[in-house]
């Protein structure tokens, strides 16, 4: 039992070079208080979408490595909030050792999650977690950073735009397309970028235009980012945004913060022909045919996409080390950079979904 523990840990060692957790202890070092044979019932917002897909992906992996048996389930579709709460139920009224749960909606699930408390079945969130839960219902959340991956974009993007935002003779601009300014996972991505890209050019040679949510105007800067958000959430008028900051003369480069965003860009240039390797770099979110099909024909030069795997793995493996009594906090299950060249990459494929 010892060796196989052992190599466990090697394995994982690996792993966690490329995913930063959020913990003060060290795995290793716990791992021999970890109980074998648990049984986790993992419920998540779907099971048909490909991404889902690949968080189940992550779950079996980790049952397989620590020895438990998981459960994986989701409703029909991201709608069904009636039908994810009677399967938590279910779940629940099972008596498991732990429960791995993605909330369509809080609220609906109030009274189970209170139900799972009183019995002492601790619940890991994952995905976008179950916000706003009674408070210690949810020992820990396996999500993604999005601020992070907000910054990872503009990293990439900054290395492939650095001379001409250096020292500009005249203004640039560059263009950031949001879904919207209410949800959390976008508005984190938005803020992300954009405030990572001043950074990395200089606070005060950059002015922040746009939307007022994170609008910081500086007088006399050479170099704008301008960000676009649409009054509704409808293709239209995230193509109608899109298009207005396209048609910029001194536009060099532009941003979509998710897959909703990306497409409107897409949809936009359809008629302008303005994005391209040698012509306005353009960097989007997520993924999905319409944004995988841009970057592998040169449109789009790269994205960035959440590790569903890494969500589902981390999860379960939360799940068992709470059950096992070890201190647990919420981890960043991170972010890829892909492009048209990794994009079949066997750690980058599996994250990807049509």
């Amino acid at each position: 039992m010892k060796k196989i523990r052992k190599s466990i840990v090697a394995t994982l060692a690996l792993a966690l070079v490329a995913t930063p957790l959020l913990m003060t202890h060290s795995f290793a070092e716990e791992t021999d208080k970890l109980q074998e044979g648990l049984r986790v019932e993992v419920i998540a917002k779907g099971f048909q979408h490909q991404f889902w897909k690949a968080v189940e992906a992550g779950v079996k992996k980790a049952g397989e490595e620590f020895n438990a048996e998981v459960n994986f389930q989701g409703p029909d579709n991201e709608s069904a909030i009636a039908q994810q709460v009677e399967y938590l139920n279910a779940a629940i009224d099972l008596d498991p050792d732990a429960i791995c749960f993605a909330a369509l909606d809080t609220k609906a699930s109030l009274d189970s999650l209170k139900n799972a408390q009183e019995k002492g079945i601790p619940i890991v969130g994952f995905d976008s977690g179950v916000p706003d839960a009674p408070e210690g219902s949810v020992v820990a959340n396996a999500s993604t950073d999005n601020y992070a991956a907000g910054e990872l974009a503009a990293e990439h993007l900054y290395e492939l735009i650095k001379d001409k935002v250096s020292d500009p003779a005249e203004t640039v601009r560059i263009g950031v397309v949001s879904q919207e300014s209410n949800s959390l996972s976008i508005t984190q991505r938005t803020a992300g970028f954009i405030e990572k890209m001043a950074k990395l050019i200089g606070e005060d040679k950059v002015s922040i235009e746009g939307h007022e949510s994170l609008a910081k105007p500086v007088e006399g800067a050479k170099v704008v980012i301008e960000l676009g958000i649409p009054a509704e959430v409808k293709d239209a008028d995230a193509a109608n945004v899109a298009s207005a900051i396209l048609e910029k003369e001194d536009l060099i480069a532009v941003y979509g913060s998710n897959e909703f965003a990306a497409n409107a860009l897409i949809t936009a240039n359809e008629g302008l022909d303005r994005l391209g390797k040698d012509k306005v770099i353009a960097v989007g979110f997520d993924a999905g045919k319409k944004q995988l099909d841009a970057i592998r024909d040169g449109i789009f030069v790269g994205s960035i996409t959440q590790n569903p795997v890494q969500i589902g793995y981390q999860a379960v493996k939360l799940a068992v080390m709470a059950k096992s009594g070890v201190e647990v906090k919420d981890v960043d299950t991170g972010a890829l950079w892909y492009t048209a060249e990794n994009m079949t990459d066997e750690d980058i494929a599996p994250c990807l979904y049509e």
